[in-house]
């Protein structure tokens, strides 16, 4: 069985109804404790999608499949990797979705836990591939762009490509005035940054700064964290106060973010250092080129 962090999707066949040329209409989406969801039927069911661009995978809700009682072909088990442990996950193939007007089938979709049952799928890699995506979090609107139609590389003014070894888009950027670090540009992670916990101990924050503990949810479990406020973050031109930061709490167990490594003549990854989610995000009309490792933001 492939293990996720191999598993990289051929994504781009996965989205291909979508064929337009120059920019979509500017669509309502709606913020779910920082999740971006925007209106999807599965199976004939309307509901919720949910964009996760820190996933590989496109994921349906287990408890919507047992609410309307679906059933789909069977595909390959594959072990799922996240912030807290790994599981051996059930995955379906063809399964009928409409999205933007067009309707179609996706492969290789991992069963798992999104929630409440009207979100009903969470689609990462195969969504942002194809086009430059664009969030509006103040408005709460997005939009797509063919990269025909908009130059990335004259308007990026964020640090970010895709990482070779983790198949993920990375940004780079500095905490409070210490360090510079790369981590996961992650719209599926409701807080703000999700750090490795030997970054804020070598920083020594959690002595610093006041800390509270609670719970979160990973993709296969729940853990505990240590969460406090960075006072100063600089992403891009833009420098935030206040910053929502979480990390493991001592002693638990996780797996924020890989590794960078060497094997031979094979690629290396980034020493991503973990997770920029929603709390940062929030602030800013984000444009994403996937694929490209380009990225602009702006204050409205």
């Amino acid at each position: 069985m492939p293990k996720l962090k191999y598993l990289y999707l051929c994504f781009l066949c996965l989205f291909s109804p979508f064929s337009f040329s120059g920019v979509t209409e500017w669509m309502d989406f709606e913020l779910d404790g920082g999740h971006v969801k925007i209106p999807v039927a599965v199976s004939g069911v309307e509901g919720y999608a949910i964009l996760d661009s820190g996933a590989q995978i496109n994921s349906i809700n287990s408890a919507f499949i047992q609410k309307n009682k679906l059933e789909f072909s069977m595909g390959r088990k594959i072990k799922i990797e996240g912030v807290y442990g790994t599981k051996t996950k059930k995955t379906y193939n063809k399964v009928p979705i409409k999205i933007f007007g067009s309707e179609f089938s996706l492969d290789r979709v991992v069963e798992g836990f999104i929630g409440h049952n009207s979100n009903q799928i969470l689609l990462g890699a195969g969504f942002f591939a194809n086009f430059v995506v664009q969030l509006d979090y103040p408005k709460k609107k997005i939009r797509l762009i063919t990269r025909d139609a908009i130059d990335m590389e004259k308007l990026a003014n964020v640090k970010m490509q895709f990482d070779k070894l983790s198949r993920q888009p990375i940004v780079n950027v500095e905490l409070n005035n210490e360090k510079s670090v790369w981590l996961v540009l992650d719209t599926g992670n409701s807080g703000g940054l999700m750090l490795k916990r030997s970054i804020a101990e070598y920083s020594d924050w959690l002595t610093k700064f006041e800390i509270k503990q609670g719970i979160s949810m990973g993709a296969n479990n729940f853990g505990v964290r240590d969460t406090f406020r960075l006072p100063a973050m600089k992403i891009g031109p833009y420098e935030l106060e206040n910053v929502l930061t979480s990390v493991p709490a001592e002693n638990q167990s996780s797996n924020i973010a890989s590794q960078g490594s060497r094997h031979g003549n094979q690629l290396k990854g980034k020493n991503i250092k973990g997770l920029l989610g929603y709390d940062v995000l929030k602030h800013f009309i984000v444009t994403i080129d996937y694929t490209g490792g380009k990225m602009h933001i702006v204050a409205p």
